[in-house]
């Protein structure tokens, strides 16, 4: 099994009705600023290990489960979907007790990547530098399909309430281990074994269960609305660095509805932007090519903001 270099440490945070688990590696540093590492979907913070222990240089670094993954957990009744606007709350507020005013870098893979891009425009002020490894956003929508996305997301709620929806449960780590390689075919047995255990827990009854909440596979009420997305992008401040993998997730994705070049288009608003591909990897790049990756991020939060 794979074995991390650099030990992380688990801290719980009160953060609007929530236990936020958060993964952190180092210590504070009055020089250099704090690096935040969010996740993407049906992920959770341990799963920046690769990256973390790729790193030449030591960071104090912050990686948290996002409401519904990992070990954070709800202070209250359970819910039944989640909105998009509550991430950047919680980032918001997380930023809050781990920085104060201090300004930070910011990383985000995939719907992470999506967040702290809006993130990044709402609140400019805070961030130093932005990373967005594979944070597309959505297909751009129209007002027609609101009525019938609203329809959906109301039968997908019943759905989740009845059971539905639920998360697949597992045999043992081993079969956690074999669905991760499944989903990501480069992904070795050594990190698979390792992420497995970060990725799943055993229930009552001895099977492995998904660390994920399965409300969270309910669509979303919303449609996507590019052009208040141009507007945030526009209004971001920091030099932001969008990594993409060499395989094209879009167009495994969404099959021509949405593509790479769309994207490239609409990134393009964002005022300070460098771009970069990493070889050889697919959506889970940090998993994929971890030091070409953790290269790429130092080189560049190493420029001037």
């Amino acid at each position: 099994m794979y074995q991390a270099l650099r030990a992380s440490r688990s801290e719980f945070v009160p953060v609007r009705n929530l236990s936020y688990h958060v993964r952190v590696w180092g210590q504070p540093s009055d020089s250099v600023a704090p690096l935040v590492l969010v996740h993407g979907w049906m992920d959770v913070g341990a799963s920046w290990q690769f990256v973390v222990d790729a790193l030449q240089t030591e960071r104090w670094i912050i990686a948290p489960d996002w409401r519904g993954f990992g070990h954070t957990k709800l202070e209250g009744p359970p819910v039944d979907s989640y909105w998009f606007p509550d991430y950047m709350a919680d980032l918001d507020a997380l930023l809050d007790h781990y920085a104060g005013e201090r300004k930070v870098d910011l990383v985000g893979h995939s719907m992470g990547g999506n967040i702290a891009m809006m993130y990044a425009g709402v609140r400019p002020q805070r961030l130093e530098h932005l990373v967005n490894l594979e944070g597309f956003g959505m297909p751009e929508t129209r007002p027609a399909q609101a009525p019938g996305r609203y329809a959906q997301w109301m039968d997908e709620i019943k759905t989740v309430q009845r059971g539905g929806k639920a998360l697949k449960s597992y045999a043992g780590a081993d079969g956690v281990a074999r669905r991760l390689m499944k989903t990501n075919p480069r992904l070795a047995q050594d990190k698979a074994d390792w992420l497995a255990r970060q990725w799943a827990a055993p229930n009552a009854q001895g099977e492995w269960d998904i660390l994920g909440d399965a409300a969270h596979k309910v669509t979303s009420a919303h449609i996507y609305r590019l052009d208040e997305a141009l507007e945030i992008y526009r209004r971001i401040s920091a030099p932001v660095l969008s990594v993409t993998a060499s395989d094209d997730s879009l167009g495994q994705w969404w099959k021509g509805s949405y593509t790479l070049a769309q994207f490239e288009e609409r990134i393009r608003a964002v005022p300070r932007l460098q771009s970069a591909v990493v070889q050889e990897a697919g959506h889970m790049v940090h998993h994929d090519q971890p030091t070409e990756l953790a290269h790429l991020i130092e080189t560049f939060l190493n420029t001037a903001p």
